[in-house]
């Protein structure tokens, strides 16, 4: 696969602007990348803006923080593909995850994979906040519900993506989920390895630099 096409070209600022947004969506296209990936807000003008090229529109849902409650997760999800999103990525209940109520974390997973109607889903886990046995836990209850994509950050915490934590995504989901990493990847030294760690997808705000590096 083209290089450029394993990016998701995100753009998540609180202060983001419409010019910003516009720029992300002409880098998107020039660099041929997989999606842009933006707050939901953003998602009509980015459907629009990309409507004559093949490169995707993922939206963020219950983004950072996954305390959400399911129904308004579910209910974002809705709204961003009729707005035009073709990938979502979530975040899932962290605290209900590390409480051990994994009935709750699955049925959130789910009500999402159900309102995007066959959208591809990615759930982030927020590796940097979850135990070894909590990253497992999370990834086997993605594929459970249907999703995707496990994703490593959301790149709003404390750390994001790490190369141990991509070979043990990968390893948990046994070939029924893809892996994607985010979070602090702005490289293509750090993209090569995630890569290699087994990575699918790569999310990144550098991705113009990743490509000219190469």
């Amino acid at each position: 696969m083209k290089r450029s096409k394993y990016i998701d070209h995100t753009l998540l600022k609180a202060d983001a602007t419409q010019a910003d947004i516009e720029r992300l969506c002409r880098e998107a296209k020039d660099g041929d990348f997989a999606s842009v990936c933006v707050n939901t807000y953003w998602v009509p003008l980015c459907a629009k803006l990309l409507a004559e090229s093949d490169v995707k529109v993922c939206c963020v849902v219950g983004f950072p923080l996954g305390a959400m409650s399911t129904k308004a997760k579910a209910f974002e999800t809705a709204d961003a593909r009729a707005n035009g999103a073709q990938e979502i990525d979530m975040v899932l209940n962290i605290g209900e995850l590390k409480a051990k109520q994994d009935a709750a974390v699955l049925a959130d997973i789910r009500a999402v994979v159900e309102a995007a109607d066959g959208a591809v889903v990615k759930v982030i886990l927020e590796n940097c906040l979850l135990s070894e046995e909590e990253i497992v836990r999370a990834c086997h209850l993605c594929v459970q519900a249907g999703a995707d994509f496990v994703k490593t950050s959301t790149g709003f915490s404390t750390s994001g993506a790490t190369v141990e934590d991509v070979r043990r995504m990968k390893e948990a989901v046994a070939g029924k989920c893809l892996v994607k990493a985010a979070g602090g990847i702005r490289s293509a030294e750090d993209m090569d390895a995630m890569l290699e760690a087994g990575a699918d997808r790569i999310g990144t705000s550098a991705g113009m630099a990743l490509l000219g590096e190469h």
